[in-house]
């Protein structure tokens, strides 16, 4: 859908990119993209379009010099969206309903959102980077059929026609919503390959989230308070700073403000992961990039944390069925 937006003289700027014309013999490529540096008055924008049928993927990175908008979405397709703030702050009210999104790194959610005329507030100077995926309203229904709980009451009202999310705060992306993410991003087929590659990424982005959602249900959780999960968020992020000398559960746990029961199962409760499988993800996740730049092997191991080059060689062969050596050749 696309959206309009208000600068501070008052006249609405047109944010919609267009595709590429149709080619030579009237048809279409199997999936059109479009990359664009905009700059407005009020700031700048860097986004990545890419559309296939019923499937919709835009995603970039903004930097403004005006707080707040005046935002309303043009006629377009009846859509249902996917939707991942990976960096800065938002928050967005939809006039014509009453609802209010708020937006914060590493939180996902599920929207449908049929008409959209409000206000928005990002922090200004403040990089905002984000990633969605709409689905056609049809197609998504037709994915979510007899699915859990949680999704089956948003379908219903999608059905209705009625404003939605399914979580009003989201939850927080787990390891493999970042993998997936940024394998669409690094997406390097061509054509018809292409085309099934992304669609079944977002069809997976989409399985991840109803499986989030299903386990964060009422009754299944250890996080029963906002400091819990704050605690568990702090505790991901120290890892992650310290991912080649990481401390033990128990320190780990203290550093947080939090005891190991609820470090354990909490962890698992919000990114789907125990807290040193996700370590060991993102130590594979570096190091893979690590190769891809041409950085020798024993080097990766130890920029990664590993203790030798082999427990090294043993963890990227389980995980991308290939030795390192033989990587990106």
């Amino acid at each position: 859908m696309g959206m309009m937006v208000q600068d501070q003289d008052g006249v609405w700027q047109d944010l919609t990119l267009p595709f590429p014309p149709k080619m030579a013999d009237g048809g279409r490529p199997l999936v059109q993209e479009r990359r664009e540096k905009v700059s407005f008055d009020f700031g700048d924008m860097e986004l990545v379009q890419i559309c296939l049928p019923d499937i919709f993927i835009v995603y970039g990175d903004m930097l403004l010099q005006q707080r707040h908008f005046r935002i309303r979405s043009m006629e377009g397709e009846d859509v249902v969206e996917l939707n991942f703030a990976l960096a800065g702050n938002g928050t967005v009210n939809n006039r014509a309903s009453g609802m209010q999104y708020n937006f914060s790194p590493n939180l996902h959610n599920i929207m449908y959102i049929p008409t959209f005329d409000g206000d928005a507030s990002y922090h200004a100077l403040e990089p905002y980077k984000f990633f969605e995926v709409h689905f056609t309203r049809p197609y998504f229904m037709d994915l979510v059929k007899d699915t859990g709980r949680l999704l089956s009451g948003f379908a219903e009202k999608i059905d209705s026609k009625v404003e939605a999310n399914v979580r009003p705060e989201g939850l927080q992306m787990s390891f493999a919503m970042h993998r997936c993410i940024r394998e669409i991003m690094d997406c390097r087929f061509s054509g018809g390959l292409k085309l099934l590659f992304l669609q079944a990424k977002c069809v997976e982005l989409l399985t991840l989230q109803a499986a989030a959602f299903e386990q964060s249900a009422p009754g299944k959780t250890v996080l029963t308070s906002s400091h819990d999960k704050d605690c568990i968020t702090y505790a991901r992020e120290y890892l992650l700073q310290h991912i080649t000398d990481p401390p033990t559960l128990q320190e780990l746990a203290a550093i947080a403000g939090t005891n190991t029961f609820k470090l354990k199962n909490g962890f698992k409760e919000l990114f789907n992961n125990t807290v040193f499988g996700y370590l060991n993800e993102m130590r594979l996740d570096q190091a893979r990039t690590l190769l891809q730049e041409g950085m020798p092997i024993k080097e990766v191991a130890d920029r990664t944390g590993y203790s030798s080059v082999q427990h090294f060689s043993t963890s990227f062969r389980k995980k991308f069925n290939i030795p390192p050596g033989k990587f990106n050749l």
